[in-house]
């Protein structure tokens, strides 16, 4: 008797694999892609050193304790656009009527969208952000204790799911709104920029709603202070630093209820 499950994973290798093979078909072409890949990150890094460079302190930080915050969140929002960033493609599929195809398929929508295009040409972001982390934590004068060493593999995890379920969360607007790429990216993209920087350097509604009505001060900022040993200048308990996979595991279950919310409201464009 077959395997149900063995069967699904089959698929999903099966889809995996013939992305990989036709990335990596043309093989100076991919080379390049990668190379030319890790330029949005480098410059998200370069930002603050030019910043820097201007200035002594950011938002009441100096340069190697912003470098952490933006260390933590290129690695995570490198690593989930890498995962789950093609979901931003779901305008398009909901408009030609390619999600019809996905929905008549025995297999999870969700899945074989991630797996239909996996840009593997990201790879080199993700290395490049996981080398930037290193190099911050090692030189950020952190007090190494078994809870940091734990905290500074947990939050980029943590991070990873959070921008995920952004991804997700955004995209689901598209069931209702086709058009509604920029909404969705002025959110995502927005977010990494918001999580790059001490939320300090921010102010009144807008650092309420983007730090902590989307949670986007428990992606770098909120883990780095407790890495760092320092006292929220916004006044907030220690306690928060450490607060950031509880909240990833909350947004994870506002996009999933979002994303089954947003298929059954689905209807084929007749394509």
């Amino acid at each position: 008797m077959a395997d149900p499950a063995g069967t699904t994973l089959g698929a999903y290798r099966a889809l995996l694999g013939a992305q990989a093979r036709s990335q990596t078909a043309y093989r100076v072409s991919f080379t390049v892609d990668l190379v030319g890949n890790v330029g949005a990150t480098v410059f998200d890094v370069l930002t603050v050193f030019v910043l820097f460079g201007v200035t002594r302190e950011l938002g009441g930080f100096t340069l190697r304790e912003t470098f952490v915050m933006v260390a933590l969140s290129a690695c995570a929002f490198a690593t989930a656009d890498l995962l789950v960033g093609n979901i931003e493609r779901l305008p398009r599929y909901v408009r030609t009527g390619l999600f019809d195809t996905v929905l008549l398929r025995p297999l999870g929508a969700l899945p074989q969208l991630l797996l239909m295009d996996l840009p593997l040409r990201k790879v080199s972001r993700v290395l490049f952000g996981l080398a930037v982390l290193v190099v911050a934590v090692g030189t950020a004068g952190i007090e190494w204790t078994p809870a940091r060493a734990a905290l500074v593999v947990l939050a980029p995890l943590a991070g990873v799911v959070f921008f995920g379920s952004v991804f997700v969360a955004t995209a689901t607007v598209s069931f209702y709104w086709v058009e509604s790429g920029e909404l969705a990216n002025s959110v995502t993209y927005g977010g990494r920029d918001f999580t790059s920087y001490p939320i300090t350097v921010f102010g009144g509604w807008f650092r309420a709603v983007f730090a902590y009505g989307l949670g986007f001060a428990f992606v770098s900022y909120h883990p780095a202070l407790a890495l760092l040993g320092r006292d929220d200048p916004l006044g907030l308990p220690a306690w928060v630093g450490w607060a950031s996979p509880g909240v990833a595991v909350v947004a994870a279950a506002i996009a999933a209820t979002a994303w089954r919310t947003g298929v059954r409201h689905y209807r084929s464009t007749g394509s």
